[in-house]
């Protein structure tokens, strides 16, 4: 929890917090994956914001995508740069008050963030897992949620709540464990993954093999495959945007010249910024987790796992309330599928409000300053705790 709260210039912070550690699963009590494999010890990072009220009823799960970890708001110092990913909806006042609710975020399992993944040690070498760290799958990262709020001592969530990746944790949640979930907050996310997105994820994925330095997921002690995971990173990052924001953004203005080189540098404001974003991207994350993580995200599919093929079918074992949210210019998980959640979930008897945003910003939206998106959650969490 908090140590202070403070005012940031986007309103009021929830102020320097403590990135915490829980281990399970300890040999011989493995956790056992959807691939049959068992994976032990498993450590999961995560981080808690507000407090938890005496009948323990107003906790809320937050799933992240992705790229983000547990730091969802707050600070680690007072001389950090920047908060957590998700400080503009996270807080006292905000979207998701930390003022009236027990916020909890977790890195997922696969990530390098501090929950258990490639780059973690394997307790049986000494050395780090490679690729003889399991595949897991979505189910796989929501059984370890399950597993910290036992811990946590948590019996029912108000609420989960994620975006991408993170909705599809939240889809998950709801018919996985019907009976602890009570509502449910689904952003820009998807039941399965259409073949565009997962031909943009074998293109990112093929980017990082193909470097001379991945050696067979076995890079950590020597060269790591910054370039691999840079191109995957830039191709990743061009899907979460549009059209109509690169074009406002970058248009085909030049980098820092008034004519071309006539060489392969950036040339253009928009080959610039990708270079940038791939470069930041290799300083703090793990190519084999992104391998990992959008493996899992290609192998989810609701109604396969939940409903033998049909989507209404898979629904039919939620008990949640939902909010599902979408927005205009998202085209990697555009609104149709969106649609397709909400028509499901009616067809299965259950309660569903829906709302398309006009947004410029593509995928990417639901991370960004958005009143109406802060109402709207806000607004919803506040009926399901009545």
């Amino acid at each position: 929890m908090s140590e202070y709260i403070e005012h940031d210039k986007d309103g009021v912070s929830v102020g320097i917090i403590e990135k915490k550690y829980f281990t399970f699963a300890h040999p011989p009590q493995q956790m056992r994956l959807e691939s049959g494999a068992l994976l032990g010890p498993v450590t999961i990072a995560y981080e808690t914001y507000g407090r938890l009220n005496d009948s323990k009823s107003n906790a809320v799960l937050i799933c992240h995508a992705l790229s983000g970890d547990s730091h969802v708001a707050g600070y680690y110092t007072k001389d950090d740069a920047k908060p957590g990913w998700w400080d503009i909806m996270v807080g006292p006042g905000k979207g998701i008050d930390t003022d009236r609710y027990f916020v909890i975020c977790s890195n997922i399992l696969g990530s390098c963030m501090g929950s258990s993944g490639p780059s973690s040690i394997n307790p049986s070498t000494g050395k780090p897992y490679g690729l003889d760290f399991p595949l897991v799958t979505i189910g796989d990262m929501v059984e370890a949620q399950k597993a910290l709020l036992d811990h946590l001592g948590i019996e029912s969530l108000l609420s989960v709540v994620g975006g991408s990746i993170g909705g599809m944790q939240v889809l998950e949640w709801s018919v996985r464990f019907p009976q602890i979930v009570r509502s449910a907050i689904a952003l820009a996310t998807t039941t399965k993954h259409s073949p565009l997105a997962i031909a943009f994820n074998e293109v990112a994925r093929q980017a990082i093999m193909a470097d001379p330095n991945w050696r067979g997921g076995h890079y950590y002690d020597g060269p790591r495959p910054d370039h691999g995971l840079a191109v995957a990173r830039m191709i990743g990052h061009i899907t979460y945007l549009s059209e109509d924001s690169m074009r406002a953004k970058f248009g085909r203005r030049l980098q820092e010249r008034d004519a071309f080189s006539y060489n392969f540098d950036a040339d253009f404001q928009v080959e610039s910024y990708l270079r940038y974003q791939g470069q930041k991207f290799v300083e703090r994350f793990d190519a084999n987790s992104f391998l990992y993580i959008t493996k899992a995200a290609d192998y989810y599919e609701l109604e396969r796992d939940h409903g033998h093929g049909s989507i209404v079918e898979a629904f039919s074992k939620a008990n949640a309330r939902f909010l599902v949210v979408s927005f205009t210019s998202d085209w990697l998980y555009p609104t149709y599928q969106s649609k397709a959640i909400v028509q499901a979930i009616k067809r299965s008897g259950g309660e569903v409000s829906f709302c398309e945003i006009e947004a410029d910003w593509g995928h990417d939206a639901f991370l960004l300053p958005n009143e109406r998106l802060s109402s709207l959650i806000r607004g919803f969490l506040e009926n399901a705790a009545d």
